[in-house]
């Protein structure tokens, strides 16, 4: 088995921030009327700027394949050839199109030679499989280099005429036309952005570092699903898939919208996140003063400081000073967040040689969690 590095590392957040009062404005109003539920969801998730691929006049900039292009040519510059790369791994919680795979539409965007491709699907945890797909090739000697990806281009799916036919279908029905909140949530706190990994098998540039391991956990099999999107959830916790309703109901139901089940939400994603952390940690036989750097995705502040205190409680405690974050700043895009973050503490200057870093990802879909844990060389 050979070493691995992520020798680069790239984020690509298109056009400029939009900040909380610009964000009604730019994915639009539903029945025209101002969000009841943006302000309490902004109050609680602390976000103050995010990232849409959407241009001053409304108009679309970027497709997720062209997001996650330029955060490629971002990677690898004039240094490193494009030809040399021979596995592409994209992961996504929101391609561009059923099939496709996206990774083939990425590859496609590079106009690169010919190489692997690999498209793990999920939600935010899809870019930590992308990234364990490329450590186990580049591990077991398959390939040298690969390039990792995670991105998002949400604010599609979130834009206020995906719900208008919803909306005229309840007064139809003489109903209150109010979007649910598990519809509407959502809503204020998804960005767009990608990010790119650089993995080979000796250490290169000047800050390369080496992959120690890497864990990953589901409990599906024990809890229904949370977060999702082409299908309605059923009273027995069962999900209806969209291509089980007439076609005539797709929009009337908005059920191509991302919906959150806020209730199990806060019963299980930190309890069931900080179970599988503390087994990763002794699996590996590591303790919290063996991390430097951690990095946790989180979606929202409101779990920042709930999180802390399980840890706390489940004795895997890390302590504040070597938390890094920067949702505030850029949002939460999903199965990118965990590149860009790394990245920003690359480009931070703050990282030395021997520094260790814990990468902690959630994912609410159906409550699953990978981890990575990296050593600066």
């Amino acid at each position: 088995m050979k070493d691995v590095y992520i020798n680069k590392t790239a984020a690509f957040l298109p056009n400029s921030p939009v900040d909380n009062e610009m964000m009604e404005e730019k994915l639009g109003y539903i029945d025209g009327k101002t969000s009841k539920a943006r302000r309490i969801v902004l109050r609680n998730n602390k976000i103050e700027t995010r990232y849409y691929a959407i241009d001053s006049e409304g108009n679309i900039t970027h497709n997720n394949a062209q997001l996650t292009k330029e955060a490629i040519y971002k990677l690898l510059g004039d240094t490193v050839p494009i030809d040399t790369v021979e596995l592409l791994s994209c992961g996504t919680g929101s391609p561009d199109q059923i099939l496709p795979s996206h990774a083939a539409m990425v590859h496609g965007e590079l106009k690169a030679g010919d190489l692997e491709v690999n498209s793990p699907t999920g939600a935010c945890c899809s870019g930590m499989n992308a990234l364990k797909y490329g450590y186990l090739a580049v591990k077991s000697g398959q390939v040298n280099t690969a390039v990792c990806t995670g991105s998002e281009r949400i604010s599609s799916w979130m834009q206020a005429d995906v719900f208008e036919e919803e909306i005229e279908y309840l007064k139809e029905l003489e109903e209150q036309p109010l979007l649910s909140f598990h519809k509407e949530f959502l809503r204020w706190m998804l960005s767009d952005g990608a990010g790119a990994f650089l993995l080979q098998s000796e250490p290169k540039g000047d800050i390369p570092i080496r992959m120690e391991w890497m864990e990953a956990y589901s409990y599906a099999h024990e809890l229904e699903a949370c977060m999702y999107a082409g299908g309605e959830k059923q009273e027995d916790g069962s999900l209806k898939s969209w291509s089980e309703y007439p076609a005539d109901m797709w929009s009337k139901m908005s059920l191509f919208a991302i919906k959150q089940d806020t209730r199990l939400l806060g019963q299980n994603i930190l309890i069931k996140g900080v179970n599988s952390l503390k087994r990763a940690m002794d699996k590996h036989g590591i303790t919290a003063d063996e991390v430097d750097y951690y990095l946790p995705h989180i979606s929202s502040y409101y779990f920042h400081q709930s999180l802390y205190m399980e840890m706390k409680k489940q004795g895997v405690e890390i302590g504040w000073d070597k938390w890094f974050m920067n949702l505030k700043r850029v949002g939460n895009i999903g199965s990118a967040s965990i590149f860009i973050m790394l990245d920003e503490l690359v480009r931070s200057g703050s990282l030395q040689s021997g520094d260790r870093i814990l990468l902690s990802v959630p994912e609410s879909a159906r409550f699953s969690y990978a981890y990575a844990y990296l050593t600066v060389v």
